[in-house]
């Protein structure tokens, strides 16, 4: 004999409620993607590692730096950090500039922003407007 809570579970096959919005009357198809799309799911895969955003955030701050000043900021393998790096420049929010034997990398504040537009455009109003109504 199978437990009572088992037999219940098993069941009940309808989703249980949600209470943050309203049910739709249908659900539609989803608009076509578009090329910002990849745009949004690279920078935001880039920035999915808080070792990333730490690396952003100090480039940032410095406006340059060497890979070698950024592993001695972080406790991390040299490889690791340019795992890092590459990863970041690819999503175009970092530039390195070669210098002789190093690498100068420094942030791209503009790319930073062309992200938040996408996902703010992602959001649309009416999150935006939800958010306005949730207490801080």
């Amino acid at each position: 004999m199978e437990p009572a809570y088992r037999l219940t579970a098993m069941d009940d096959k309808s989703p249980p409620p949600c209470s943050c919005v309203a049910p739709p009357a249908a659900l539609s198809r989803p608009s076509a993607a578009t090329p910002d799309d990849g745009e949004l799911a690279t920078v935001a895969k880039a920035l999915s590692s808080p070792i990333r955003v730490q690396i952003l955030r100090t480039l940032l701050e410095q406006r340059a730096c060497f890979c070698g000043e950024l592993v001695a900021a972080l406790p991390l393998a040299q490889s690791t950090v340019s795992e890092h790096l590459r990863i970041l420049r690819e999503a175009g929010l970092v530039q390195g500039d070669i210098d002789g034997p190093r690498v100068c990398y420094c942030a791209r504040p503009e790319r930073l922003l062309q992200f938040i537009e996408l996902a703010q455009a992602l959001a649309g109003t009416s999150v935006s407007a939800e958010l306005e109504t949730v207490p801080r």
